[in-house]
């Protein structure tokens, strides 16, 4: 099971921190990621980490979010995002992967069809 928080609503220019706990057999997944989906627009792979902790982000976030995990347990997935934009609004989920795949994998076109569990999204606001 995939459980995000973290979502809400803020200003543009601002930050938020997203959290992604990860438990059951979803805990010994490798790859995990995020995506986001806006209303009318397919969803988008936001970020992703691998195995061995290499890290790929879509051009649109690059520089600006940061996706990391628990190292410890690697149970708990984090997408800390700053400078956020009002283009940035949707709903973002977590997901996990089988863990052969790289982290590009989540960023690539249809990387979505590469995850096996979802979580069930937390909805981010960027407005003024």
């Amino acid at each position: 099971e995939l459980v995000e928080s973290g979502g809400g609503s803020v200003q543009p220019g601002g930050s938020l921190r997203l959290s992604c706990a990860a438990s059951g057999h979803t805990g010994s997944r490798y790859l995990m990621g995020w995506f986001r989906q806006s209303p009318g627009k397919e969803r988008e792979g936001v970020a992703g980490i691998d195995s061995v902790g290499r890290t790929s982000y879509a051009d649109s976030v690059k520089d600006r979010f940061t996706i990391s995990k628990d190292a410890a347990k690697n149970t708990t997935l984090y997408l800390q995002m700053n400078n956020l934009r009002p283009e940035d609004t949707a709903t973002y989920y977590c997901a996990a992967g089988p863990g052969d795949w790289t982290s590009g994998t989540v960023v690539a076109p249809n990387g979505e069809y590469a995850m096996d569990y979802w979580g069930k999204g937390t909805l981010v606001t960027i407005s003024s």
